[in-house]
């Protein structure tokens, strides 16, 4: 489905206050609570690149921003109405160019099921900008952090597979499905010579942090065996000179 779908009416929502308070008498269904408005902006001004069929310059000169946990919505001054889902919403960002300050956004949209294949391998969907100027800059912040709070609760499903395909269900290995033999130092077993060139390895790498203590001690009794043997023979010298 397209990225932006005209609408007749803003979806159902409710305020925060009115949330707080269904939730506190705990409904017999959460379900059946309508999503939040997060935040709603008059006076907004929004432009589509490429521009979108069916919404005229003028549609998007005015109208009302609503950030709803459930859809980002527009209401123009003229009446025509659009949506879009938060999966759809690829990238939003502020910016602060030369053309002024406004939140940007970056919409995957889908080919037209006519729309001739793109050229070479390339199969990724198409894009469109969206761009919210509101009335106001000190309203930026609080329009891109009430995006970036309800994208965080419609997270890419494509995000998932991925994840599932990143190997790490063969992290771990079956040793007896892959026929290695296990050396569990029982009585009788040996390790091979490359498992003892192995073996020497990791001990070679291995960080012991007691193994200075034992150092030091080793050389403080050597020490103390050079010194003693050093002062009986300075005993028996000084014996010889005074007889």
């Amino acid at each position: 489905m397209p990225a932006v779908a005209f609408i007749d009416a803003i979806p159902r929502h409710i305020s925060t206050e009115e949330h707080r308070v269904l939730t506190a008498a705990t409904p017999a269904s959460f379900s059946d609570i309508p999503p939040v408005l997060r935040h709603k902006e008059d006076g907004v001004r929004v432009a589509l690149d490429p521009p979108l069929a069916g919404f005229s310059a003028e549609d998007g000169a005015s109208g009302t921003l609503y950030i709803i946990e459930s859809v980002l919505a527009f209401q123009s001054s003229t009446g025509r109405a659009f949506q879009i889902e938060y999966p759809s919403i690829t990238l939003h960002a502020i910016s602060r160019g030369e053309a002024g300050p406004f939140v940007y956004c970056q919409l995957d949209e889908p080919p037209a099921p006519d729309a001739p294949a793109p050229d070479g391998d390339d199969d990724a969907l198409g894009m469109r900008e969206l761009s919210l100027t509101p009335p106001d800059a000190a309203s930026l912040e609080p329009i891109f952090e009430a995006l970036s709070l309800c994208a965080s609760l419609h997270p890419d499903p494509q995000d998932d597979d991925d994840d599932d395909d990143d190997g790490l269900d063969d992290a771990f290995i079956d040793a007896d499905a892959a026929g290695f033999e296990v050396f569990t130092g029982g009585e009788g077993e040996e390790l091979s010579e490359v498992g003892r060139a192995a073996l020497a390895h990791l001990e070679s790498i291995i960080y012991d942090p007691h193994e200075h203590l034992r150092e030091d001690a080793e050389d403080g009794a050597t020490e103390a065996k050079v010194n003693g043997g050093a002062a009986e023979e300075g005993q028996f010298s000084d014996e010889n000179e005074a007889s």
